[in-house]
């Protein structure tokens, strides 16, 4: 054995690394030890390794994960690699924020509830776009990305039979249950065809509990937990997707203004 090898105990204290993750890091292929006992099993570093050992735990210490490391080590891609690890850190400290803000609502008025009203609609011919989320904080950016596809279908739809711009009432639909990966859909109402790129659709007649709800997007689940709630306690069950009418430009109307009618189709109710 080479004199100049540290053990694994040796090693970890001159990285300010524990024994375990020296372990992990090897078997994750990240630090190979650079000698390993046939006979023991032991483990081996030189201390040449500690450059790299070291800044493995610099880079977990700001909770990069290990894959990451392992392209930023290689030196091919590590501006790629950190810059991906920045963005979902970005991404998780504002849906951190949006918690924040909907446990201040709670704060101040408590529980949710909200006035329900019944209410009868008809059948409606809609041009629907669909995505699926990966899980209830993905919802988001499938709506957006439905939101945008539509947007986008419907303006060149009219631009080609020569109509100007028209205004759109988007519904928004969301399962009752979030099975991951989530369906989300969202629907246009339309006279004719459905425009290239989306799909037609039929929105159901039916007896609907209806609440609005005034304020943010993303804190919409507030309204519909109360509306689930008075269905709930009046044995009614949901009968087919929770329903989001978009009844604000968000271009044009501050978030804490924003108006959305929730609707849930009441199905059969229990004995």
């Amino acid at each position: 054995m080479n004199d100049d090898l540290l053990s694994i105990g040796q090693f970890a204290r001159l990285c300010r690394l524990s024994i375990k993750q020296l372990r992990h890091y090897a078997d994750s292929g990240l630090l190979s030890p650079a000698w390993v006992d046939p006979d023991s099993g032991y483990r081996y570093y030189q201390a040449g390794q500690a450059r790299e050992a070291l800044s493995i735990g610099l880079l977990r210490s700001l909770d990069v994960p290990l894959s990451a490391i392992g392209e930023v080590l290689s030196g091919t891609a590590a501006a790629q690699a950190l810059g991906r690890v920045r963005d979902d850190l970005e991404a998780e400290l504002a849906r951190r924020r949006r918690t924040l803000a909907t446990l201040e609502q709670l704060l101040s008025t408590g529980l949710p509830s909200t006035e329900v009203v019944l209410e009868r609609k008809q059948a409606r011919r809609v041009a629907l776009a669909r995505d699926m989320a990966a899980s209830p904080q993905d919802i988001a950016r499938a709506t957006g990305a439905c939101i945008a596809l539509l947007t986008r279908a419907v303006r060149d739809s009219h631009a080609d039979d020569g109509r100007g711009s028209t205004e759109m009432r988007l519904t928004g639909l969301f399962p009752v249950e979030m099975n991951e990966p989530i369906p989300v859909a969202v629907t246009v109402e339309i006279d004719g065809p459905p425009p290239p790129g989306t799909r037609p659709h039929v929105l159901p007649a039916g007896l609907f509990a209806c609440a609005t709800h005034v304020g943010p997007y993303d804190q919409i689940n507030l309204t519909t937990h109360a509306l689930l709630t008075w269905c709930a306690e009046r044995g009614h069950a949901p009968d087919g997707p929770i329903r989001e009418v978009y009844l604000s430009d968000p271009a044009h109307t501050p978030p804490a203004r924003l108006l959305t009618r929730v609707m849930i189709q009441l199905g059969e109710r229990a004995p």
